[in-house]
């Protein structure tokens, strides 16, 4: 029996994909999410925009989609969109990082 795969999506984040649906006038737009060897701690997160779904992605709360060999990396990962004084970008909280970088795109793994 397989674990499921579970991912949360912060309210945040899908407010401002929905707000950027709506300025670009892409009603399918998506966030994808993908976790890639490299980055200077072992892994890193790409952050891209999408409209399309793959064979094996799936797709949380009808706003965040990841490809299946992201997914065990993610796994009870948090995405949320933050607004702080240096700017405003999408963020993930990963209980799977042993440890990242200081700029928070790439990650080692406790697997």
């Amino acid at each position: 029996m397989t674990e499921e795969l579970n991912m949360t999506i912060a309210d945040s984040a899908v407010t401002r994909l929905v707000e950027m649906r709506e300025q670009q006038g892409k009603p399918n737009l998506l966030l994808r999410v993908t976790v890639l060897g490299g980055g200077c701690a072992g892994f890193k997160y790409q952050l891209d925009f999408d409209d399309k779904k793959e064979d094996g992605d799936q797709i949380f709360r009808d706003a965040v989609v990841t490809d299946e060999a992201s997914l065990p990396f993610l796994q009870n990962a948090e995405i949320y969109y933050e607004t702080n004084l240096m700017g405003a970008a999408f963020k993930i909280r990963n209980p799977n990082a042993a440890s990242s970088c200081g700029c928070g795109k790439s990650f080692s793994t406790k697997m």
